[in-house]
């Protein structure tokens, strides 16, 4: 993949290389996918393809940061199964970067590489030179943000972090997460530090996947310089890690795994998403109260912590409510038919759609999407809030419903969109926003107490409470953030430049 030279040169043939996808590649795996469906989904979802190809213009940051956070097709060709083999890992070491080396390789330059250079031989002032230079053609690259902090504070004394973020598993969700790391460290940094003393931030790739989460945990509690650990993004990979960092006791903050078991885990594991609880429950009120339904069909991903555990909390809050889940279908299976599916489902009574897929997963929502031609409602979980969504969808996707733990239209008076619009050139989405408060909850903590049990113990203080991209951020006893879900619905607009766009209902 090819590096992109300026922003200035952001425009539409470039769509492919921003998402980590192209439509081609979507279209052969749903060709596949579909063969059992005949000829008739099969057209339907080659028009949805062309529409969705021919859809050009509009913001080109909203296009890679709003609304990305999907895998390439070839990391989700098997649904649910981890992005990346750990046999095929190599030194964990390699995976982990304070700026001496590039991990997101799509976003290189040679003004970077230089800084990146610049940074292992000790050359600080090279080093910032250079990573400015990369920044003024690639403003919307969080790592080179990160690395230029990093460098402008060279041998000097500092107080580290870390990041754990899916880079080879995910790219665009590790951008999403890392802009909201960077504009925390960036903003602090600018504005002289915790007690004079300025943050550096460490990055990993974790891959998204479980078992080198893990890996990387160990590395982060064994050295006694990282005070607290921003990740992980899948709920799988942050359990996994999770054992560890709480076994260490380093402070973790996801900003975005919404299982409920992450819910009481340690009393060193925080996050600042809500749980699936609140996700399930708004969009259970939704499908009673306002759109008048009972009864629901849910598609999930059973190779999928998130996945399973906004299903189940979707249907508990169903039956809670007076509605019930007539039958659900495993998206991740070998057989798996949305048009038979969805017939089935319809002969049992169905009368809602609910997706509570997953990355991994989300082609074959996307197939369900395709089939069901608008003819049920649809409602669905914030792995669905993706621009492949918009772009793949189409008119399908109108007057979708998802909820999602923020959105930029939600809270106009706040000023973390705007100070993200002059720092990235464009709007940035609710994991960016997550990860920002995951971020400014460690930076505020170590303002406290500068040590990892000090920090831990402000954080765990009932009183504990510091300003987030939209609301106050505080924690519960069990680690989770009090805070509800926004619900967001698709609709004919340009900002998104597909044609389509999430807007508050």
């Amino acid at each position: 993949m090819k590096a992109i030279a300026s922003t200035a040169n952001l425009t539409v043939p470039l769509t492919a290389i921003l998402f980590g996808y192209t439509v081609y590649d979507f279209k052969y795996t749903l060709a596949e996918n579909m063969a059992k469906s005949g000829k008739e989904t099969v057209a339907l979802l080659v028009t949805l393809l062309i529409t969705a190809g021919a859809a050009g213009g509009g913001l080109w940051l909203f296009r890679n940061n709003i609304l990305s956070g999907i895998s390439n097709s070839s990391q989700t060709a098997s649904p649910g199964a981890s992005p990346t083999s750990s046999s095929n890992v190599g030194a964990v070491d390699s995976r982990i970067s304070q700026g001496d080396r590039i991990l997101i390789a799509s976003a290189t330059n040679s003004n970077k590489q230089a800084g990146v250079q610049a940074i292992a031989s000790g050359n600080w002032q090279t080093a910032i030179a250079s990573l400015e230079a990369s920044l003024r053609s690639e403003r919307n690259d969080p790592e080179a943000l990160i690395y230029l902090n990093n460098a402008r504070i060279g041998n000097a004394r500092s107080l580290k972090i870390a990041v754990s973020a899916p880079i080879s598993g995910n790219e665009n969700v590790a951008k999403e997460i890392l802009r909201g790391v960077a504009q925390a460290q960036d903003t602090l940094n600018q504005s002289g530090g915790i007690n004079g003393v300025p943050v550096q931030v460490i990055i990993a790739d974790d891959g998204n996947d479980p078992a080198i989460a893990a890996q990387v945990a160990q590395v982060f509690v064994a050295n006694p310089d990282i005070l607290g650990v921003v990740g992980n993004f899948g709920s799988d990979a942050t359990l996994a890690s999770a054992k560890v960092y709480q076994a260490g006791q380093l402070v973790l903050i996801s900003p975005t795994s919404t299982s409920v078991q992450l819910s009481g885990f340690g009393n060193y594991i925080f996050r600042t998403v809500p749980s699936d609880r609140f996700a399930a429950n708004s969009l259970s009120r939704y499908m009673l109260n306002q759109i008048k339904k009972k009864r629901a069909v849910v598609f999930f991903n059973s190779n999928s912590s998130y996945s399973k555990s906004l299903k189940d909390e979707f249907t508990t809050a169903v039956f809670g409510d007076g509605g019930q889940v007539v039958t659900e279908f495993d998206l991740s299976g070998a057989g798996f038919d949305a048009v038979q599916s969805l017939n089935q489902a319809k002969t049992k009574g169905a009368e809602v759609i609910m997706l509570a897929t997953n990355a991994a997963t989300l082609d074959r929502a996307l197939q369900v999407v395709a089939t069901n031609r608008r003819q049920l409602p649809i409602i669905g979980g914030d792995s669905m809030y993706t621009a492949k969504t918009l772009q793949v969808g189409g008119s399908e996707t109108v007057d979708m419903v998802l909820a999602v733990p923020w959105h930029i239209l939600a809270n106009p008076a706040a000023t973390f969109p705007k100070q993200a619009e002059r720092l990235w050139g464009g709007d940035v989405n609710w994991r960016t926003a997550m990860a920002y408060d995951a971020t400014q909850a460690i930076l505020s903590g170590l303002k406290q107490d500068s040590t990892r049990a000090g920090l831990q113990k402000a954080l765990a203080d009932p009183n504990f409470s510091t300003e987030g991209a939209a609301s106050r951020i505080q924690f519960q006893t069990s680690g989770d953030r009090n805070s509800p879900a926004v619900l967001v619905k698709v609709a004919p607009g340009k900002r998104s430049g597909f044609g389509y766009d999430f807007v508050l209902p």
